[in-house]
């Protein structure tokens, strides 16, 4: 949403709500960071937010996720503002799409069955988007089993000598944290010889299954390995295990890691970790523990995320946050959820992050975002770091740039613009040029070629 509308909207409101509705709001914020350009690309949706979602699945399209033409065509259908709308798009046409993917002998055209079941599972992930506000909602398990069934039936037509193979890992010993599963998938090469391999969490939303389209068949097509995963308040283990997010992110990747050295496939010098959206911050604060990593890569670089969210909501909230206000707090986030006028991408980012840390209440759930943050931890990290920033982010603008500064020679900074078709959060839409600059990257940084395999 342009600067210029975002404030007719906040002022066609009433006041008592416009008061309360952040300028910038979390993770999706209203205004562009003052020196950002206007955003030049087409906009799917005159709702910001659905705009977004509706170019995160146009953007799975290069890798197998989705088809350009049907997706636009459920866009068509999709009501600015209205959740339902959006889920019914979504599973109307992820429903047309499992009618073709059982009609297609899978025995005699494996390819297009895999397609058809991966874009299944696509749909159904993007129907579920909006509808975590109500937790007691039974399709937010149903959709997920479809589209966890749908991305199964996928991986078992994929060609074996690089078939995704699904294991279950167990959390690394830690006070913080109960115990933990770690529902993962170990993609290999295909190819001889131990190779790099790189370790991808998603982040706030995101599945390991949405990944494989982001990033593992770019990295497989490369010749080495991935490995994709999911802690706890990611999706999987959120329905499956009921468990929130937790700052202390190491406890999930020691144990991938530990993983990793275990298989032949693997060169144990030339393991590196990839955090993508809010895995901009999980990956960082991993790596800040775990040295065996030889390389990070934040795609987008966050320093300072609790923090900063609490500084987007507005100054009334924020001081009643600071006075431990509980009460007031909520009352005030409340008011902003109830009411019709305020932006879709504001009521989505409250909801999806109480579900997401399982807070039941706005206060609790902003009490502990506070801990994540980098500060006092960026000089533990040992590995160098890929930082990517997005020039339009609406998500954390400015947050890479920061992240960066603070690593100093260790970072490797890269603004990706709007002008190349990337400047969007994590660059959607132009992923086959964010997966060039950054597994260009990191081949370069683990001394790697296809050509030659391991150095």
């Amino acid at each position: 949403m342009k600067l210029s509308s975002s404030l007719l909207l906040l002022s066609s409101l009433s006041l008592s709500t416009a008061a309360l509705i952040p300028s910038r709001s979390p993770f999706r914020t209203l205004a562009k960071r003052a020196n950002a350009t206007v955003d030049p690309m087409y906009q799917l949706s005159n709702d910001s937010d659905f705009h977004f979602e509706l170019l995160r699945v146009l953007s799975m399209a290069p890798y197998e996720g989705s088809d350009i033409g049907e997706t636009l065509v459920a866009a068509k259908q999709i009501i600015p503002g209205s959740y339902e709308s959006f889920y019914s798009a979504f599973f109307t046409l992820a429903n047309r799409v499992l009618n073709v993917s059982t009609s297609i002998d899978a025995t005699r055209f494996p390819v297009s069955a895999r397609n058809a079941w991966f874009k299944t599972s696509s749909y159904f992930r993007s129907a579920d988007f909006f509808l975590h506000g109500n937790w007691s909602d039974p399709r937010i398990n149903s959709l997920w089993d479809s589209q966890l069934s749908a991305f199964d039936a996928a991986l078992s037509l994929m060609p074996k000598p690089i078939r995704g193979e699904r294991i279950t890992l167990h959390s690394a010993n830690t006070t913080n944290s109960t115990a933990f599963s770690i529902p993962a998938v170990f993609y290999p090469s295909g190819k001889p010889g131990p190779r790099p391999t790189i370790i991808l969490c998603n982040g706030y939303d995101g599945s390991q299954e949405e990944m494989y389209h982001f990033w593992v068949k770019a990295i497989v097509e490369r010749g080495m390995n991935a490995i994709t995963y999911e802690g706890p308040g990611q999706p999987t283990v959120r329905r499956q295990q009921n468990l929130g997010f937790i700052p202390n992110w190491e406890a999930v990747v020691t144990p991938v890691v530990d993983y990793a050295l275990t298989r032949r496939e693997v060169s144990p010098s030339q393991i590196g970790i990839l955090g993508f959206s809010f895995g901009g911050y999980l990956a960082p604060r991993a790596a800040a523990f775990e040295h065996r990593l030889a390389a990070v890569l934040a795609i987008d670089g966050e320093y300072n995320t609790g923090p900063a969210i609490l500084s987007q909501f507005p100054a009334a909230l924020q001081a009643a946050f600071n006075a431990s206000d509980a009460d007031a707090f909520n009352k005030g986030t409340e008011d902003i959820l109830s009411s019709p006028e305020a932006p879709t991408e504001v009521k989505w980012a409250i909801q999806q992050g109480m579900w997401a840390f399982k807070e039941a209440s706005p206060y609790n759930w902003m009490k502990n975002l506070q801990a994540y943050t980098l500060v006092g931890i960026t000089d533990k990290i040992q590995a160098p770091v890929f930082v990517a920033d997005a020039e339009n982010d609406i998500f954390f603008p400015g947050q890479g740039k920061i992240l960066a500064e603070h690593l100093g020679d260790l970072a490797t900074y890269h603004y990706f613009t709007g002008a190349e078709g990337a400047g969007a959060h994590c660059s959607l839409g132009a992923e086959v040029l964010q997966t060039q600059v950054a597994l260009d990257w990191f081949e370069e940084t683990v001394k790697y070629t296809e050509k030659q395999g391991c150095s």
